[in-house]
């Protein structure tokens, strides 16, 4: 082998590579400074290689390199993937899948100006949550609504405002932490109050809230245990309790939600009611807009009038509110809830929640049989399943599935399958268990058989 240095003045100059014949079908689809900059990348990274010891690359490997990551800029990174894991609240690819209304709206109202914060009557300035709201409190009996950009900043505010200074009740059962490193008592401390634990991990009473109020009590706070669960010898307050202690004090409740449930659409979740906590006295619910609502990522606090809007007037509340897109894509979404049978007909969220598995089992029948055709050297199985709600404030209850199943290509293993099929065009992520490879088709969406059919073809070189 060549010395080093021999091997280093043998790579070529941008200029060279400029003038290789295959550059000029990159120049006719890739500006000229595009492709320069590509080049000098390809070439810093051909330089490491020599120093670590490899022999130089020719020209034609380099503009081979060149045209990998031009294609790789130009596809968005951002991009959408089909999900065959069966969790419908996949926060790692977007939890909610957004109702083909909420994307039509999106087209229809944001491709020009929109009507986001002026009063198309007076043409005064309007508030740009009023439309959700609307919809909000008619659906729950909230006296009124705001939004801000996750539930986490809707707990965060609603703190902030009503307790910054002062105490705030918590039971010691509810101190969670969710993904993402949401801990309530941190929270609380960025809030600007002062937690007061109330009774132990796992029994906590009234009369625990009862004896820590004192007159630097701000607020009560009742926290959704997320996918946290004690389960035994356990006691905790119901909230109408909970709203009559604060009401003898003076002291307002809170209820954080978490997943926002709106309506109680059946199947397996058993999840508490926003209405439900309104109606049983709660001053301030906090939920999000992008796990049952279904909507954009979003953080909703309802409830009686003065707290809301104090709780909107906070001037944290400009640094975490959302935009036009997220606020057009919500309302959309929140029509569907005026109608149940509209919603479970064209929600995804509570469509993929509570379909049978009879429904899911015609559609795992009709996938593995188009699996079978396109790859017949593989043998594509279905079986009883599970599927998961997902999310970080959703219990982790399964829902009955059927699921397909199939063994990756010979010589791989079924990680490595999962791991080309994710990088794959289109991306398709799927589950791994005993090296198989499970298809759960109740997260699939309309029209992605297809695509689903090809990238399995692909990695078995059908």
């Amino acid at each position: 082998m060549d010395d080093v240095n021999t091997r280093m003045r043998r790579l070529p100059a941008v200029t060279q590579l400029l003038e290789h014949t295959r550059a000029s079908a990159l120049l006719a689809t890739h500006s000229r400074g595009a492709l320069v900059a590509v080049l000098r990348v390809v070439l810093d990274a051909a330089r490491r290689e020599v120093l670590d010891g490899a022999d130089t690359p020719s020209q034609d490997a380099l503009i081979d390199r060149a045209e990998d990551e031009l294609a790789r800029k130009a596809k968005p990174g951002m991009r959408r993937v089909v999900n065959l894991t069966g969790i419908v609240l996949h926060t790692g690819l977007g939890r909610a899948v957004l109702p083909q209304v909420a994307i039509d709206a999106l087209v229809a109202e944001a491709s020009g100006y929109c009507l986001l914060a002026v009063d198309d009557d007076t043409n005064a300035r309007g508030r740009r949550e009023r439309f959700s709201e609307e919809i909000l409190c008619e659906v729950t009996g909230a006296e009124a609504a705001t939004i801000v950009n996750n539930n986490a900043a809707a707990v965060l505010l609603t703190l902030n405002t009503v307790a910054e200074g002062r105490e705030v009740l918590v039971s010691r059962g509810q101190l969670v932490e969710i993904g993402g490193s949401f801990r309530m008592p941190d929270v609380m401390d960025r809030a600007g109050c002062r937690m007061v634990e109330v009774g132990c991990t796992n029994r906590t009473h009234l009369r625990d809230y009862a004896n820590a109020i004192t007159e630097d009590t701000a607020a009560i706070i009742r926290v959704h245990p997320s996918n946290y669960r004690i389960q035994g010898f356990t006691k905790e307050v119901p909230l109408d309790e909970l709203v009559a202690l604060g009401r003898e004090h003076g002291i307002p409740v809170i209820d954080d939600l978490g997943a926002g449930a709106l309506v109680d659409i059946g199947g397996p979740l058993d999840e508490p009611l926003v209405s439900a906590s309104l109606k049983a006295g709660a001053d301030l619910v906090t939920c999000s807009a992008d796990k049952l609502i279904g909507g954009p990522q979003g953080g909703i606090v309802l409830g009686v009038h003065d707290l809301v809007h104090k709780v909107e007037n906070n001037q944290l509340a400009r640094t975490l509110r959302v935009g036009k897109l997220d606020l057009i894509a919500l309302e959309a979404t929140l029509r569907l809830f005026r109608d149940k049978d509209t919603l479970l007909r064209d929600h995804p969220t509570s469509r993929m929640m509570t379909e049978s598995v009879a429904t899911v089992g015609a559609r795992a029948k009709k996938l593995a049989a188009a699996l079978r055709r396109a790859v017949p050297g593989a043998t594509f199985t279905i079986g009883d399943g599970e599927s998961f709600a997902g999310s970080g404030t959703l219990p982790a209850k399964s829902i009955p599935s059927r699921v397909v199943s199939v063994a990756p290509p010979d010589g791989m293993s079924a990680g490595e399958a999962a791991r080309r099929l994710r990088i794959g065009d289109p991306s398709v992520f799927v589950r791994v268990h005993d090296d198989q490879i499970h298809l759960d088709p109740r997260t699939l969406q309309e029209g992605e058989q297809k695509l689903v059919v090809e990238a399995f073809a692909a990695l078995y070189g059908a």
